[in-house]
């Protein structure tokens, strides 16, 4: 087995997907986990204008709405969470974001204060971090707000991650990738974009330039620069296609590196045959 069949075979990413199934089964996977954990009574996701949060903001709502027509628990609902760092350069898109998905609840966190405080806090230690690492720092605040809207919701908190992001380890440990459920996990960028297209999103939202808007240094600086390949390269491996030696070389590399990302933390048991 090659290493790009290996890294399909765990991300379970399909060739080909019948985009109704797929958005059938993703909203059923949803409902069916609340149902069986019934002490769950909100999904909380932050909204970013982008992509995969409008589309897994949209399955979300979908799903609350009809579990709530099925179970008659009114108490199921749907938390759309802005967690800007003062101003966003996207605002217009997260507003027509939260238009398509229509949350049951908007809280809108900026976290501005929180983020520039610790780094503050960490400079009077002594430590002085990058600006990529302040990056970091914003989506680990991002994540720590929306557990914390969680708990006060009997909530948890959905993630965006699918197989594009997985394969490269396009996200922040312990910030964006620290989730309870990931919806859309399988799934590539362009077969997520079929699914918005589908579910008849404004075409700007799933048509814009994918960016993760943590640096300053570099604002907006798009996914495919940061990553050295782009997204329909990313596909074309994931759905099993030939691509350049250069191109599997730069994907394999990010797979390779990021691979501590998709574990859980290293135990004496998985370093030692033992």
């Amino acid at each position: 087995m090659t290493l790009q069949q290996d890294i399909i075979k765990r991300l379970r990413c399909k060739p080909e997907i019948n985009v109704d199934e797929e958005i059938r089964l993703t909203i059923n996977f949803l409902k069916d986990y609340l149902k069986k954990n019934n002490f769950i009574e909100s999904l909380v996701l932050g909204i970013s204008g982008g992509q995969d949060s409008t589309l897994c903001g949209k399955l979300c709502q979908i799903a609350i709405t009809e579990l709530r027509e099925e179970t008659n628990r009114q108490d199921y609902k749907f938390i759309a969470v802005r967690l800007p760092y003062g101003e966003q350069f996207d605002e217009k898109d997260c507003e027509d974001a939260l238009e398509f998905i229509k949350p049951d609840k908007i809280y809108t966190v900026n976290i501005k204060e929180s983020v520039d405080a610790s780094v503050e806090s960490l400079k009077k230690a002594g430590i002085v971090i990058t600006d990529f690492a302040k990056g970091n720092e914003k989506a680990r605040e991002r994540m720590k707000v929306q557990y914390s809207i969680a708990t006060m919701n009997k909530g948890i908190v959905v993630g965006t991650d699918h197989a594009a992001e997985a394969i490269t380890g396009f996200f922040t440990k312990h910030g964006d990738g620290g989730v309870d459920i990931v919806p859309l996990y399988r799934l590539n960028k362009r077969q997520g974009k079929s699914l918005l297209k589908y579910l008849n999103c404004p075409e700007h939202l799933y048509l814009k330039k994918p960016t993760a808007d943590l640096e300053e240094d570099r604002p907006a600086l798009a996914d495919e620069v940061a990553l050295g390949v782009t997204y329909n390269d990313i596909d074309d491996y994931l759905e099993g296609r030939k691509v350049s030696t250069e191109i599997k070389e730069v994907i394999e590399n990010h797979y390779l590196r990021s691979e501590h990302k998709r574990n859980l933390p290293v135990t004496i048991f998985d370093f030692y045959n033992m």
